[in-house]
């Protein structure tokens, strides 16, 4: 008897192992078909669960509270330049159009927010199979460890992309029904039509996104230290905290560039004519550094992991 065949059948097993195990997914003969499978199994797995549907009604729920402050309880004193810091200078602009409300929200929730739901997933990501159980079944399957981790990362991005865009849609839903919308001004003075904005808004989004990808591995990374997920999860949020007192501090100005939340503000660029790109290109450079290091880190400990304990 086969070590596939002697595991039990129903009720512990992930969705990603009952496709890996099934006559159409590692079994079968054709690869593309088997990864979509996976990947499809994976993303149920994330997405379906309750915590992950409370994580994202909460970010849905920062712009509408941001919406309302600044709306019923904003005196406008606070009349800063377009060149201020910490997402103060979207903060400013929003009562004159609803759109900035999309850009204050995501500078809002980026440096804390975002990041925790996204070590809530990564850090559970292959820890939560450890501690259920299913991990070793997983592993013993022919679905290959390199796989499996790509699926669970894959997965990761693109709950880093949804949290994103939940937040951008809804604030500017409640950025239309609370103020007015109209032509932007960009932060260097300039105006531009609406539709532009728009799409500067989505790649603005997108870039957040993609900040979120350095966090992403290093979640992955610790998850694979642990069969205990809360604890997984709370070391990926603690090493948000970290780095961020980290960047606050201006005598260790010389550690920031390599910090992987130094650039996280650098999407405030696209709102800019012309458009620097510096700080965004290092930023996804930065990020691009750290899923290299932190992936390899994840791939070397589970191609050694011993999937018996």
């Amino acid at each position: 008897m086969s070590p596939i065949d002697a595991l039990p059948k129903t009720g512990v097993l992930s969705p990603a192992f009952e496709h890996a195990t099934s006559d159409t997914g590692a079994f079968g003969s054709e690869r593309l078909p088997r990864l979509r499978g996976l990947m499809r199994s994976e993303l149920r797995l994330v997405f379906l669960r309750p915590r992950t549907a409370a994580m994202l009604g909460f970010l849905a729920l920062v712009p509408v509270l941001l919406g309302i402050a600044l709306r019923y309880f904003h005196d406008g004193s606070s009349t800063g330049g377009g060149d201020g810091g910490g997402g103060l200078e979207f903060v400013n602009q929003v009562t004159g159009n609803g759109l900035f409300l999309v850009f204050a929200s995501l500078a809002a929730a980026l440096p804390f927010f975002l990041p925790m739901t996204v070590g809530v997933v990564a850090g559970d990501s292959i820890a939560g199979e450890a501690h259920s159980g299913t991990l070793r079944y997983l592993l013993v399957a022919p679905a290959g460890r390199t796989r499996l981790l790509m699926v669970k990362f894959a997965a990761i991005l693109t709950f880093c992309v949804v949290a994103t865009l939940t937040v951008a849609l809804s604030a500017l839903v409640v950025g239309a029904a609370l103020f007015p919308m109209g032509d932007v001004p960009l932060l260097t003075g300039d105006t531009i039509s609406m539709a532009e904005a728009s799409w500067r808004a989505l790649l603005i989004a997108l870039c957040v996104a993609a900040s979120l990808v350095g966090l992403a591995a290093i979640g992955l990374f610790v998850s694979t230290l642990t069969t205990i997920p809360v604890a997984a999860m709370a070391t990926t949020v603690g090493v948000v905290i970290v780095t961020a007192i980290l960047t606050s501090i201006p005598q260790l100005s010389g550690i920031h560039p390599w910090l992987f939340t130094d650039g996280w503000m650098s999407f405030g660029d696209l709102l800019r004519s012309p458009v620097p790109t510096d700080d965004i290109m290092r930023n996804l450079g930065v990020q691009a550094a750290y899923t290299a290091i932190f992936g390899a880190a994840a791939w070397a400990r589970m191609t050694e992991r011993d999937i018996t304990t």
